[in-house]
């Protein structure tokens, strides 16, 4: 009798499954490379949400008073990294230049992270004509030259803002993290509640929401953190290159152009912007390491 009330044994499913956060985020609290990386990225947000006060700490902390008297003049009281050409506090400058290259990091990103999941959970979900079309405008912008593209681009445009900038850099970014995203919602459509869901009539816009996206989504968003490094390397790049933001903008790419010309005499024009800019750049790349270890259990 026990054998017949019994509930039948349901055979394990082989989609990988990703662990609810709250295990992996409390074992990265004990790893020194989590620890690092978190506080380089959460200092770095702080700079670009208030950067007067940060630019205050050692002097009066605006980027735009000049004195054409202190040109190129070394590091004195009050000015810790010395003045550039024009005479402006050194140290303010690459301040205040967190706020330009973070925010168009994390717009670039955001745009695509919703282009990417917008098309990517499409193409794998629905499969057929869906998926050949979306499939094949990606394989065009794998073999298009990038670079060459963002500056062509950048060119028809008669301003560089921010806003341009990131819209430029998300429209050639895109492809990647929406394979990344399509190869998954292909793995998770066919699970037990998704099909349940089906059967029951739910319609397609409720199953994407709140079935396949959830379940889809955490490689994706997991390597979001390390796509905002390599967008704030891009930004710098194109900038340093004369087509990404100029100036009035502040931002770690201007500082570079400007110094092109004159860092063999005031080497600090180059070193001071570098080394914050590889510094941003290791931070959300090692946070995004740190993530896709902790969340990815083919990793584990």
């Amino acid at each position: 009798m026990t054998s017949l009330l019994a509930a039948p044994e349901r055979p394990a499913s082989t989609v990988p499954r990703f662990p609810s956060a709250r295990g992996p985020l409390r074992a990265m609290l004990h790893r020194p490379r989590f620890l690092v990386s978190a506080t380089g990225v959460l200092l770095l947000c702080a700079i670009a949400a208030v950067p007067d006060a940060f630019a205050g700490w050692f002097g009066h902390g605006d980027p735009h008073a000049c004195n054409l008297d202190h040109s190129g003049q070394g590091p004195t009281a009050g000015h810790p990294f010395g003045f550039d050409i024009q005479g402006c506090d050194l140290y303010s400058n690459v301040i205040h230049g967190a706020r330009d290259s973070l925010c168009i990091g994390l717009l670039t990103t955001a745009v695509t992270l919703l282009i990417a999941v917008t098309l990517g959970s499409a193409a794998g979900y629905f499969g057929g004509v869906t998926d050949l079309l979306i499939s094949r405008v990606m394989d065009i912008f794998f073999g298009f030259p990038m670079l060459i593209g963002m500056i062509v681009v950048l060119e028809t445009f008669s301003v560089h803002s921010v806003w341009s900038v990131s819209l430029v850099l998300a429209f050639f970014s895109w492809p990647v993290l929406t394979r990344i995203m399509r190869s998954s919602v292909l793995a998770v459509r066919g699970l037990d509640h998704i099909t349940a869901a089906r059967e029951l009539g739910a319609g397609h816009p409720r199953i994407l929401l709140r079935h396949v996206i959830p379940n889809a989504i955490a490689p994706v968003a997991v390597l979001t953190s390390m796509s905002i490094g390599s967008v704030i390397t891009a930004e710098a790049a194109l900038t340093f290159l004369g087509v990404g933001l100029s100036a009035p903008a502040v931002s770690w790419g201007v500082q570079l152009n400007t110094a092109q010309q004159y860092f063999t005499e005031h080497l600090g024009l180059l070193v001071f912007p570098s080394l914050f800019l590889c510094c941003a750049v290791l931070s959300f790349v090692l946070l995004g390491d740190c993530l896709r270890d902790a969340f990815d259990p083919r990793l584990r």
